[in-house]
């Protein structure tokens, strides 16, 4: 029995469930070797990212960024490209966001502003995909390295456009404007005062959405058959028909509109202006979750989930305990990649043989 011979239940699951427990089983060496008690330091960590409620909303706030960038890097992965440019993509969804904001911030009502905001957002991460795409897709260079390229063009873009144009008069934070009350998405203490005096927003909702479209799209229709297709075999699925070069465009123009998407909760969720790296590391964040996942929109949610409750966890583990870096949580973040990226089949001889003795 090979890999690709397992059940589902095994790659989906069981798998990946242990490259988690491989990563915190190392992470706690890590923290043994700080001088700290790892189940010590855990258990403040689950306090404060799950039990505690309000810690619970702000792990919500930051899943819900993370579900954006994770279905960015899973969509385009369904169609065997690695898009590794969230970041940048969702940088520039910041940018429509904010224009479209501070264009009509003071003329529409909510009702019609916050669409616009959402489209803007979408709109301008979808473009700057868009070239990476064309150029995979016409000239054959590779998605990987032009992404990572254009997440520098990003990152220096935006530091002209907000210094140089958005930072009002008088004014030293590299940020625009705050925006218009209207501009604000309703936040979900209003309804429930539990979750505290926290960012979380219907942007989370927006996200569960994105997740149901997401999944009946690729498994449940004949777009999400040919995507899958291109991915496996792009000989086969065009010699099947399919036009491999449109596919490979429309599939991150798709992916570049996500990953914009999550800029939704950050700027207009919580903050309410553009400010220089808001981003905060959210779209490499959707690589690992994209690959944890599985691309399966169940696997996606629990992953963003988890790198949810890290990163709000990680913020009160490392204020209580003074020899543990905040730094740790990017240390998890990478062992995650590489447990599950890298090593992801690490297992999959061990289940194989175990299965085969059971029969």
């Amino acid at each position: 029995m090979n890999n690709q011979d397992l059940p589902r239940w095994a790659t989906a699951f069981v798998m990946p469930l242990l490259n988690l427990l491989s990563a915190l089983l190392v992470t706690a060496l890590v923290i043994h070797l700080l001088g700290e008690s790892p189940t010590e330091s855990l258990a403040i960590l689950v306090n404060s990212a799950v039990v505690n409620p309000e810690g619970l909303s702000y792990t919500l706030f930051y899943a819900s960024t993370f579900v954006f960038t994770g279905l960015a890097v899973s969509i385009a992965m369904q169609a065997g490209l690695f898009n590794i440019g969230a970041e940048g993509q969702m940088y520039l969804g910041g940018l429509g966001l904010t224009l479209a904001m501070l264009a009509f911030d003071g003329a529409l009502p909510a009702w019609a502003l916050i669409p616009l905001g959402v489209l803007g957002a979408a709109l301008f991460g979808a473009l700057w995909a868009f070239l990476p795409g064309y150029l995979q897709a016409k000239r054959g260079s590779h998605v990987v390295v032009t992404t990572i390229m254009f997440n520098f063009i990003a990152a220096s873009l935006m530091n002209f456009v907000i210094v140089k144009y958005m930072i009002p008069d008088g004014e030293q934070n590299p940020a625009s404007r705050v925006f218009a009350a209207a501009a604000e998405l309703p936040r979900l203490n209003q309804w429930f005062p539990v979750l505290g005096e926290t960012p979380l927003n219907i942007s989370f909702f927006l996200a569960i959405i994105a997740l149901a479209v997401y999944g009946v799209m690729t498994t449940r229709s004949a777009w999400g058959f040919k995507v899958r297709a291109t991915g496996l075999n792009k000989h086969a699925a065009h010699y099947a028909g399919i036009r491999i070069s449109k596919m490979v465009i429309v599939v991150m123009l798709i992916s570049g509109a996500l990953a914009g998407l999550g800029a939704v909760n950050s700027v207009m969720g919580s903050t309410h202006y553009l400010s220089l790296n808001f981003v905060g590391g959210a779209g490499f964040i959707g690589i690992a979750i994209a690959l944890m996942g599985r691309q399966h929109p169940v696997g996606i949610f629990l992953s963003a989930l988890l790198f949810g409750a890290l990163t709000q966890g990680g913020f009160d583990l490392s204020l209580e305990k003074q020899n543990i870096p905040p730094e740790t949580v990017i240390l998890i973040q990478g062992l995650i990649i590489l447990f599950c990226g890298a090593m992801e089949n690490l297992y999959a001889p061990a289940i194989a043989r175990l299965l085969k003795l059971k029969k």
